[in-house]
Formats: structure tokens, C-alpha cells, sequence
């Protein structure tokens, strides 16, 4: 493993996303070695694709995220108040979902007022090693990484309606930049006490920094 095996990565990388012709923009990030934002699928209706090769590591690791409808966000705690077992099935079978599916995956539930709140945004990533890296199963990780997410976005939009075009807030988010910006607190404290993700494959949150 070594700066040369990184680079020889990131070239094919950047040769392969020309050939199948996807919008790819570099992203300045001095804690890995690369990082492209990628539009997939190559159709107006894309979502953004992170392809990031971490420096201490013989990986490649294509990850995307999701914010949940605001709309929907409501649609979803009118349902854990008026059903929270059933509300409480929807999340299980979510996550039976994502599990099968063969992806690491992070669901960001809202922790309000000590009860599980809305699905507020979902992170679905698969890791490539070098030794398997190839066009074919880079291209299909991709693929299989966006099947997944439209599945689970039609499973949202057939169970809490289109939303109102507004994504919904991510408690998470703010509770890390609050944690960030707080010189006062203790960081390792924190990660003790707070449980903010419903996560698989990664543990009890998702963060690519962790890879590297």
C-alpha cells in the first residue's frame, strides 16, 4: 500500500467515470487522498455519488446520502403517534432491508423529547478493496448502491406520500456541529452518551473520516 497504489486507483477511477461519461467534480478534502461528488445515474434525475480514497488505506469507498422530505418527515410522526408499533414494523423492515442488501448503512432517526422520531436521512456506502478493484465491480457498486437507495425511496414515498419538496431537518447534523464548535465539552464523553444513529455495518455511526 502506498501513495503510487492510491494514485494508480484514483486514475482508473477518473478513466472509468469519463468512459461511462458521468459529471464528476474533485472535492478539496486534505484528510483523503480523493474525492469526486458524482452524478449517477447519467439522467437528469441524478443524485450526488461520493467516490473517496482514504490515504492510510487499499480502499476505494462509493457512498451516497439522503435527506428525508420534510412532508414526509410529518407524514411519518403522525404515524408513530397514532401506531407506534406499526411505525416501529416500518423501521424494522427498513432495516431487514438495507441489511439484505448487502451495504454498510446508517438511518438518522430524530431523538426529540426521548422518543424515536421521523427517518430523517439514510447514508448507504460499500467499500472496494484494491486487490478487487475493477471496472466491472466498481460500476456495479455503484449501481447496486443507487438500487438500493431507489428502493428504499419508493418505500418512503409509497408509505408516507411525494413530501412537499423541502428536505427535513437532521437532528444529528446539528447535534455534530454543535458538538463541533463547543470547546467546552469533552468529545470522547459525548460519544459515550450519545446514541444518534440506527446503523449497520459500521457501527454505531457512519463517517468516512473512519476510514482513513
Amino acid at each position: 500500500m502506498g501513495m503510487d497504489e492510491n494514485a494508480a486507483a484514483a486514475s482508473a477511477i477518473r478513466k472509468w467515470l469519463e468512459s461511462e461519461k458521468l459529471e464528476t467534480r474533485e472535492v478539496q478534502d486534505p484528510q483523503n487522498f480523493l474525492h469526486l461528488h458524482v452524478r449517477y445515474p447519467p439522467t437528469k434525475a441524478a443524485h450526488v455519488f461520493n467516490v473517496v480514497i482514504p490515504k492510510n488505506r487499499n480502499l476505494v469507498l462509493i457512498y451516497s446520502i439522503t435527506r428525508v422530505d420534510s412532508g414526509q418527515q410529518s407524514e411519518m410522526k403522525d404515524h408513530h403517534s397514532t401506531d407506534p408499533l406499526g411505525w416501529e414494523t416500518w423501521l424494522h423492515d427498513t432495516r431487514m432491508l438495507l441489511t439484505q442488501a448487502d451495504l454498510d448503512w446508517v438511518l438518522h432517526i430524530g431523538k426529540k423529547e426521548q422518543e424515536p422520531g421521523p427517518l430523517q436521512a439514510f447514508n448507504l456506502s460499500r467499500p472496494i478493496w484494491f486487490d478487487g478493484l475493477s471496472q466491472n465491480e466498481f460500476m456495479h457498486t455503484m449501481r447496486h448502491v443507487w438500487l438500493t437507495k431507489l428502493s428504499l425511496i419508493h418505500k418512503i414515498k409509497f408509505g408516507y406520500g411525494p413530501g412537499i419538496g423541502k428536505p427535513g431537518p437532521v437532528d444529528d447534523w446539528i447535534s455534530k456541529k454543535s458538538e463541533q464548535t463547543s470547546k467546552s465539552l469533552d468529545s470522547k464523553d459525548e460519544k459515550m452518551n450519545i446514541d444518534i444513529d440506527e446503523t449497520g455495518g459500521f457501527g454505531r455511526s457512519f463517517d468516512r473520516d473512519e476510514w482513513a
